[in-house]
């Protein structure tokens, strides 16, 4: 199988290709540049001759669109259009070249997100809730969704991803370092939801997705057991060896991040209920499996 990633060279990118390059699939990116240090195994196309010569992806069996702009900044004005812009430009791409592709791949795999459902401390969320813009994260899922759904392909599933947890990328150091430091404790009011998955789950979903062809739509990939905040914050603690105590007052937080600190203030109770109605097996289900896998890996590997 031969499949096309856009986003390769990001914390979840990747991860996923080392993981499809072991599995023994053909792998190439689609990047703004074709010189990837960061990914020498895996051959580059740019969007520039993407676009000039839409043939490259005749022979592709599926995309993986991971593309765009870190939300983990401050959340200015141009930084608001740089976050919304690329999603929405990296999904026009796709959409013009797959148009003109005799053979188009069989699926589209695109990026989402779980802020969709908008933000709740009571209620719980799976693909058949609504869709609830209430902030700025769900006003970009919303349009991202809308334009992914104009990429020509038969199949396409819309990944609604939560918190990822690894340790080379993405939040979770950031999330431990408190702890490391001795100094961890629940942040806000600490009932406020995590909805996470193990990184290693996370890559293996993808490639379940793409080889099930009952699974199409949005697809949220989360754990099956979200936490709270403080939930989380004690799991690292007794995993680390280290205090919950300190906590980081809602305030605070809004004055370091500003709008950004939505993010770990607020959250919402989400579920992956296609994956499991279709059989997929978390190998990490609850946290306290993915903080020891996490804990395990890092100090066989420091």
């Amino acid at each position: 199988m031969k499949i096309a990633v856009t986003g390769a060279t990001g914390f979840i990118g990747k991860e996923l290709t080392q993981f499809f390059l072991e599995k023994g699939y053909e792998v190439v990116g689609i990047s703004r540049t074709s010189n990837s240090t960061q990914q020498p195994a895996v051959p580059f196309i740019t969007w520039e001759k993407l676009e000039s010569q839409p043939t490259l992806l005749e022979n592709v069996d599926a995309i993986v669109n991971l593309a765009g702009e870190s939300i983990d900044q401050r959340w200015t004005k141009t930084a608001k259009e740089r976050i919304l812009g690329s999603r929405l430009t990296v999904a026009e791409r796709l959409k013009h070249v797959v148009s003109q592709l005799g053979q188009k791949p069989k699926v589209l795999v695109n990026a989402s997100g779980i802020s969709i459902y908008g933000i709740s401390e009571t209620e719980t969320f799976d693909e058949n809730s609504p869709a609830c813009i209430t902030d700025f994260l769900a006003s970009v899922v919303e349009k991202w969704e809308e334009a992914v759904d104009q990429i020509p392909i038969d199949r396409t599933v819309k990944l609604r991803i939560g918190v990822v947890l690894g340790n080379r990328g993405g939040a979770y150091p950031k999330m431990i370092l408190p702890y490391k430091w001795g100094v961890g404790g629940r942040v806000g009011s600490g009932r406020q939801w995590l909805s996470w998955i193990h990184i290693e789950d996370m890559v293996r979903l993808i490639e379940f997705c793409i080889n099930n062809e009952n699974i199409e739509g949005p697809v949220n990939a989360t754990a099956p057991n979200p936490v709270t905040n403080d939930q989380f914050g004690r799991t690292v603690a007794q995993i680390l060896k280290r205090p919950h105590w300190f906590p980081v007052p809602a305030a605070l937080m809004k004055l370091i991040f500003g709008e950004l600190s939505v993010l770990l203030l607020e959250g919402q109770r989400v579920i992956p209920k296609k994956l499991l109605d279709h059989g997929f097996q978390f190998y990490y289900p609850t946290i306290l499996d993915a903080v020891k896998d996490l804990y395990r890996c890092e100090r066989e590997n420091p």
